[in-house]
């Protein structure tokens, strides 16, 4: 393999650019050319490439969101979509393509390889949705903002001895709701996944204003329900002062972890590697400290399994 592409595609998320960093210089250390395609599929299907070198990537390892920009493309779910982009990687030689992104891209990235485009699929979002991998990049970045976050509200939350709902991100995933709520001490945690009884979590609320806590936290993911409906039905139910805080994009921003860093950095160059080696149709996935590989048609044949163990240890330690 003498040329190779790399885009971002679907939802940006913190780490994107340390992946991108990583295949661009894996690449040029092997001796194998790398385009940037800008602006996710849509910039297969306009031939927005372009080539990279050393200094492309300089300096971005720290940056969030993504230098190559992201967009949905409803062009490319269409035959004549497909053949575009793939008579543009033709056109300029592009024999394989690492897909940075989510199930939706990754869908992408397998139609791709049906038509004997090579790709290799780099799990990116802050929603870890991804099943075959225990974290996809950005999730832990966005986890530790919503906690910078709800150290700051429980302060105000103190001082006025008020009850916050923290509405964060998960319109089909409580993944960012239960590990944030777990590593900020929440008293409720809602999720989509599990369905859950309002007149419970209010009893739960005032058990704890009986024992003499000051505050309540309730971190809500946005599928969970509508976070001022919840509040009004808490406020009915307990008569509690209650404060809304929707957290939105503020979640997909800012400078990676260290670990969303690291785990980027070694998912990109592996991609490089798989594709170096002939592969195609894999996403590169992280577990136990390890990098694994999974054939990309069976993350779109199976949904990740919510981590229930974590959610009752969760209402456990929030008694």
């Amino acid at each position: 393999m003498k040329r190779i592409g790399v885009l971002t595609s679907g939802g940006d998320a913190p780490g994107m650019n340390a992946a991108i960093r990583a295949v661009v210089r894996h690449s040029i250390f092997n001796g194998v050319e790398v385009y940037g395609i800008k602006k996710g599929y849509q910039g297969l299907i306009n031939a927005d490439f372009v080539k990279m070198d050393l200094g492309s990537v300089g300096d971005i390892i720290h940056r969030g969101g993504t230098i190559l920009r992201t967009a949905r493309s409803e062009e490319f779910k269409t035959e004549e979509g497909i053949a575009k982009a793939i008579k543009n990687l033709n056109d300029y030689g592009i024999e394989g393509l690492v897909v940075i992104g989510g199930d939706g891209s990754f869908r992408g990235a397998y139609e791709l390889s049906k038509r004997g485009i090579a790709a290799i699929g780099v799990p990116g979002t802050i929603d870890n949705d991804i099943p075959y991998t225990e974290y996809t990049i950005g999730f832990d970045t966005a986890v530790n903002t919503v906690v910078e976050a709800v150290n700051k509200i429980r302060d105000t939350a103190t001082s006025h001895e008020r009850t916050f709902i923290v509405e964060v991100m998960g319109r089909e995933s409580g993944n960012i709701a239960l590990y944030a709520g777990v590593a900020s001490g929440a008293e409720n945690i809602l999720v989509p996944e599990i369905p859950y009884d309002i007149n419970e979590v209010c009893k739960k609320i005032m058990n704890g204003y009986k024992r003499g806590k000051l505050h309540s936290i309730i971190i809500l993911a946005e599928g969970a329900g509508h976070s001022f409906d919840v509040g009004k039905k808490i406020h009915e139910i307990t008569g509690l002062e209650t404060r809304i805080i929707v957290l939105g994009h503020v979640q997909r921003g800012g400078t990676p972890t260290a670990f969303d860093r690291i785990m980027a950095s070694r998912m990109g160059a592996k991609a490089v590697e798989l594709l170096i080696k002939g592969e195609t149709a894999k996403m590169v996935g992280y577990s136990k400290g390890e990098i694994v590989i999974t054939d990309l048609e069976k993350i779109k044949e199976k949904k990740k399994t919510f981590n229930m163990e974590l959610y009752e240890l969760a209402n456990i330690l929030s008694i």
